[in-house]
């Protein structure tokens, strides 16, 4: 029937308004495609003597910190997602509905952030050891404390960050599953525990290993965390490589080499996703059927589902609000508000021009479905698994290339120094996020366009309406939930983003995220406190919408939810 009524749409919409559409699709796809191709181009290009000084010094170190923080995070994710995953899907306690969204909050703070607020809190000079020495009259060296700033810090503070992804997806399977197949292996003699690991873990692997690839490629592309920790990462070598040693084309082969982990994750999680399909676990579990926890079920429920919320968002939410309060009058009487209008500028300038291509891909997709523009689409849906890094890296390149030969050309036939025309400017910027973002507005127009039946297009042609007027007039009112959700998702990212904006922000150009990471460098980690909680409290709103996302999704089943389109967007 679906097939039948796009083949009638396509036949009452003129043909030749939208015959060059492939084309240009096609065309914008590799446009934004440029830095995945610089990247990988760069392989062929001789980089002098800089991988002799890579590989007799740090190329070692940079593999081996990004697989144990790899393994590290794996372990952590998984053992902070899945078992309150379970517990608040199939048990009812008090509070469960509740730890149902909260455990998603730490999906608000950024890792650089809360890698930021414990350390002010846990290092030396914290308020937790400071304590500690003055109650017991200890002397720094007298005692052991576990040191923050290392490998196993930082595995903790990215696994606090991204265990809601598995959270996320976990979740998402365990209420897909049918309460008959559990019911079936508890009459055959299995425990509920037993039942858990033979049945109800298995059917939800797939779904399971899409988070924990969406969480490892978080990993690999954190900046922050991994520099202000002092950790020699594949990101960290990649900026030093192109600030400290000048080196364009070894900074971007360390992106390629960074890029084959990625597509590798890619790969895993794409063939997990085909495993899914093979899994038909019927209708979802009845939650008034749902089993009451007391006594000890209860105190491990409350272990399980309180301690990642506690520590991934309550105590640095706390901590970061005591900071901002106490230095409210110095941050305000700074730069603040021009930090916080350049940041809100750049995100509110990428999100809308993010959506506009999002509603030109998808719509045209819809009218006029090929090949052409299937593999468009895929090409511009990676940009979202690219560490902000290499984005950067792939997008400058370019740019400063045509910036040079433009200067040169304009010196060289008028006599005039053009300078740095787009390198030099936020026009880059936005191009770098538009390839790193658009993907989210992509996936989540997608999904909202998907529940418009192909007849209301029928219907439209059939009243003398164009394509562009059925769009506007019909579509978009209707998926306006959608399209909000995609303009929001975007605009907060582009708030958060770090990397990126620190390598092609302009001169004297600074946004909340930069002003954060400087003050933390400094050292002056309560005067970041009011940087950073501005983009913790922009970063709750795609919080509370995945909540309400799944609260809709569980009244209404047949529906896409914005949980659906998280998991599309890696």
């Amino acid at each position: 029937m679906g097939v039948g009524t796009r083949l009638r749409v396509n036949e009452t919409r003129p043909r030749l308004l939208f015959q060059p559409w492939p084309l240009s699709l096609l065309g914008l796809s590799l446009l934004l495609a440029t830095p995945i191709f610089v990247v990988f181009s760069s392989m062929f290009f001789p980089a002098g003597d800089i991988w002799t000084h890579l590989l007799d010094t740090v190329f070692a170190r940079y593999v081996r910190n990004s697989l144990a923080l790899m393994l590290g995070v794996s372990i952590g994710v998984l053992a902070l997602g899945i078992l309150p995953a379970w517990l608040v899907t199939n048990y009812r306690f008090p509070g469960s509905k509740i730890f149902e969204w909260a455990l998603l909050l730490p999906l608000a703070i950024p890792a650089y952030i809360i890698a930021y607020t414990y350390t002010g809190m846990l290092d030396v000079a914290g308020p937790l050891q400071s304590s500690l020495r003055e109650i017991f009259g200890w002397h720094y060296g007298e005692y052991w404390f576990p040191e923050i700033r290392s490998l196993g810090g930082a595995v903790a503070m990215l696994s606090l960050v991204f265990y809601p992804y598995v959270y996320l997806l976990a979740r998402a399977a365990f209420a897909e599953q049918s309460g008959s197949v559990l019911e079936v292996a508890r009459s055959l003699g299995s425990s509920r525990r037993a039942a858990f690991f033979r049945v109800a873990l298995p059917l939800a692997r797939p779904a399971i290993v899409v988070g924990l690839s969406i969480a490892l490629m978080e990993t690999l592309a954190d900046y922050g965390t991994m520099q202000y920790f002092g950790l020699s990462t594949f990101t960290t070598g990649i900026y030093r490589t192109w600030n400290g040693l000048g080196s364009s084309v070894g900074a971007a082969q360390l992106s390629a080499l960074l890029l084959g982990f990625v597509f590798i994750l890619v790969s895993i999680e794409n063939w997990s996703r085909k495993q899914s399909q093979f899994f038909n676990t019927g209708s979802r579990v009845h939650l008034g059927n749902a089993h009451k926890l007391t006594g000890g079920g209860l105190l491990v429920a409350y272990t399980a589902c309180g301690l990642p919320v506690l520590f991934g968002f309550v105590v640095p939410f706390v901590q970061l609000v005591i900071w901002a309060t106490i230095t409210f009058d110095t941050v305000m009487s700074g730069d603040f508000a021009g930090y916080l209008l350049n940041s809100v500028s750049l995100a509110a300038v990428t999100s809308l021009l993010a959506l506009t291509f999002a509603l030109f891909i998808a719509y045209g997709r819809r009218l006029a479905p090929s090949f052409a523009s299937s593999f468009a689409a895929r090409i511009l849906g990676l940009g979202y698994a690219l560490p902000g890094t290499v984005v950067a890296i792939g997008v400058l390149l370019p740019f400063a290339w045509l910036d040079n030969r433009v200067s040169a050309f304009m010196l060289a036939r008028f006599d005039l120094s053009t300078g740095l025309l787009l390198s030099g400017t936020a026009f880059i910027l936005v191009f770098a996020y538009l390839v790193r973002f658009l993907p989210i507005a992509m996936n989540t127009v997608d999904a909202g366009l998907a529940k418009i039946r192909p007849s209301m297009d029928e219907a439209g042609h059939s009243l003398g309406l164009s394509s562009g007027k059925i769009l506007r007039r019909v579509h978009m009112p209707m998926m306006r939930g959608s399209l909000v959700t995609a303009l929001l998702l975007v605009f907060v990212d582009v708030l958060k983003e770090l990397p990126a904006t620190l390598l092609l922000r302009p001169f004297n150009f600074n946004t909340l995220a930069i002003r954060t990471y400087e003050l933390a460098n400094e050292e002056r980690l309560a005067d970041a406190a009011g940087p950073a909680l501005a983009i913790v409290l922009a970063s709750l709103i795609p919080v509370i919408l995945l909540s309400r996302s799944l609260r809709q999704a569980r009244r209404a089943p047949g529906e896409v939810s914005i949980t659906q389109s998280m998991e599309s967007n890696k």
